[in-house]
């Protein structure tokens, strides 16, 4: 049975939102809204059962068991479901690539210097991709968009999957600083990769101590752009965390390294022997967003890899993320999540793992990844436990908007389905 919507005329109301800003105003049309009965899972506290979430203007002002409800609020029947707060992925380029082997619609990679810390993904995002839609659908509510390649790829975006416009997609515009660690990153040797980093480093410290006799003329020569040295500021201040693709153990050591001596905001990506580490990487408090189910060594940086990665770095004391590595199918992050809790990751901190750790390494847990009063109202409710395969996303409620689950995928399985009864059937011809 799907879950009921009723809309009893309680009155909707229109308001602005700002990309630039973290602390995100309710889009427009937003509902006062109730999702009553479920299994409410909050992330940030208790479990409760038959609890109802109340969200109004966008926001969510209420999880409890015994709320009075308004009189005409829009109700979703969520009995017998699961309810959590949306997913969120921290390792996609939704909204920056529609068919990866067609250059013209991949707008998440910048060509030329290996240094591309200026390049802001924000103006190439559509919100019109059909990735948004598919993902959505499967229970992704918020995600980063990210750039990729070179040293230094970029600055990534958070946004909604909803809106029609970048403006009401955009939850903060440079959320973090995405950078590559592996021997063809630069150089085409570890120790080369790690030279030009801290260079680099080392240069926008140095513009930002002497800007204004660097604009004179009268500095030294650094190794990157104007832009790019402005860039990093926030990276060097720890207003902007850096995510690093990084994957081999010692590779993982030489990060924590620079992060150290540069008072950086580390993320780790990847991280597939990151295991091996883990007790140097919970004593950095440094998160580390991992894909479960690799353990098949994609590379000599990660022949180590292993299925319980997660898991083992729980144990260690390391805050776990859960990322689907990929775009056009981040809605399985489900699947990779189902796969660490198979591997020995507790259920509870998987589900946090893909919801409000994400919102914590990028500065975003007071307002996203937890049913609590004040934040974001984005609210998934399940047919079952969204671990398990046969489960799906019955509603999907982002902003404290219910949002169409209706995408490409199924428009082609209605397509195909109803299609003439009276047209000739396929026979197959043998040689």
């Amino acid at each position: 049975m799907n879950c009921a919507i009723g809309r009893l005329g309680f009155g909707v109301r229109l308001a602005a939102s700002c990309w630039a800003l973290a602390a995100l105003a309710a889009p427009a049309a937003a509902q006062d809204l109730a999702i009553t009965g479920g299994t409410v899972h909050t992330v940030s506290g208790d479990v409760l059962e038959g609890a109802t979430v109340l969200i109004r203007d966008g926001r969510i002002v209420e999880v409890a068991r015994d709320i009075d409800l308004p009189a005409g609020i829009s109700l979703v029947d969520a009995t017998g479901r699961v309810v959590t707060p949306g997913l969120f992925d921290v390792t996609t380029s939704i909204g920056l690539v529609e068919v990866g082997a067609v250059s013209s619609t991949v707008d998440g990679q910048m060509q030329g210097d290996p240094v591309r810390a200026a390049f802001d993904v924000v103006d190439g995002l559509n919100p019109r991709s059909v990735l948004i839609p598919v993902n959505r659908a499967g229970g992704l509510t918020t995600a980063l968009a990210a750039p990729s390649g070179g040293l230094i790829a970029g600055q990534a975006a958070v946004i909604d999957l909803a809106g029609t416009s970048v403006d009401e997609m955009v939850v903060r515009a440079g959320a973090a600083m995405m950078a590559n660690f592996s021997a063809a990153a630069a150089g085409g040797a570890r120790g080369a990769v790690s030279l030009r980093l801290r260079e680099v480093l080392d240069d926008a410290r140095f513009w930002r101590d002497n800007r204004a006799a660097f604009n004179a003329g009268r500095s030294r020569d650094v190794s990157a752009s104007r832009l790019d040295l402005e860039a990093l500021g926030p990276v060097l201040t720890g207003e902007m965390p850096l995510i690093v693709s990084v994957h081999r153990a010692s590779d993982i050591e030489a990060v924590l390294r620079i992060a150290a001596d540069y008072g950086l905001d580390l993320v780790i990506a990847g991280g597939s022997e990151a295991w091996m580490v883990a007790d140097r990487i919970a004593d950095a408090e440094v998160p580390v967003i991992v894909k479960p189910l690799t353990n098949n060594p994609g590379g000599f940086d990660r022949l180590g890899a292993r299925f319980d990665n997660a898991a083992l770095l729980y144990a260690a004391g390391v805050d776990v993320i859960i990322g689907s590595f990929t775009s056009h199918n981040a809605r399985y992050l489900t699947l990779e999540a189902g796969n660490a809790v198979r591997f020995g990751l507790p259920w509870e901190m998987a589900l946090r793992a893909a919801t409000l750790a994400p919102a914590e390494a990028l500065g975003l847990a007071a307002e996203y990844g937890s049913l609590e009063a004040g934040k974001v109202g984005n609210v998934v409710v399940w047919s079952g436990d969204p671990f398990e395969l046969s489960s799906r996303a019955e509603t999907v409620v982002i902003r404290g908007r219910v949002t169409s689950l209706d995408n490409r995928q199924r428009g082609l399985l209605r397509r195909y389905r109803e299609l003439d009864d009276e047209r000739p059937a396929f026979k197959e011809t043998g040689p």
